[in-house]
């Protein structure tokens, strides 16, 4: 276990402090900003621990408060995307609906969607009727109903007393890892 580093234990919600009083600035893909606990370097070497009680999906603009003081920013750095368009709001809505039946991280913006490259889903989404254009941009995928958590593979959604079985997702998007 590295205990030597400086540690960062809280995360300051973007809009919720100054940036500019940022000490140092970490650019990550939404993979390695959904973590709990996790070795980092800053964009000018600074190394430190990320030492969090849980897994938390660390947003653009975020900062994440040292110990010892001082706050590092998180950017969010551009990774390969697709981008999903439909001739109407109506079908971006339905195209919306088919991602999050499936359980698949989808950043929903006004016009367009943003999703992971998934052969299978995309071949879905042409045959729907929509537009794709592979894109490099920041993924801030929406957090779910259920929080985080939906993101590990083979997910369980438990219904107690409602004559409900327990069921597993094993569909889902199975390359995020929290700690």
């Amino acid at each position: 276990m590295v205990t030597d580093l400086p540690r960062a234990t809280q995360v300051l919600p973007q809009g919720g402090w100054v940036e500019r009083t940022a000490k140092h600035v970490v650019t990550l893909d939404f993979d390695d900003r959904f973590r709990r606990r996790r070795r980092y370097a800053a964009e000018d070497g600074f190394a430190f621990l990320l030492d969090l009680d849980t897994a938390v999906a660390l947003r653009d603009g975020d900062g994440l408060l040292l110990e010892e003081g001082g706050v590092i920013l998180v950017r969010a750095a551009p990774e390969p995307l697709v981008e999903v368009r439909a001739a109407t709001p109506e079908r971006l809505l339905r195209f919306a609906w088919h991602l999050g039946n499936r359980h698949l991280p989808t950043e929903i913006q006004a016009e367009r969607l943003l999703i992971r490259d998934d052969h299978v889903i995309t071949a879905m989404l042409r045959g729907l009727g929509a537009t794709l254009r592979r894109v490099d941009a920041p993924f801030n995928p929406e957090g779910g109903a259920y929080g985080e958590h939906n993101r590990q593979p083979g997910h369980h959604h438990h219904h107690h007393g409602d004559g409900h079985q327990d069921h597993a997702h094993d569909g889902c998007d199975g390359h995020h890892h929290h700690d």
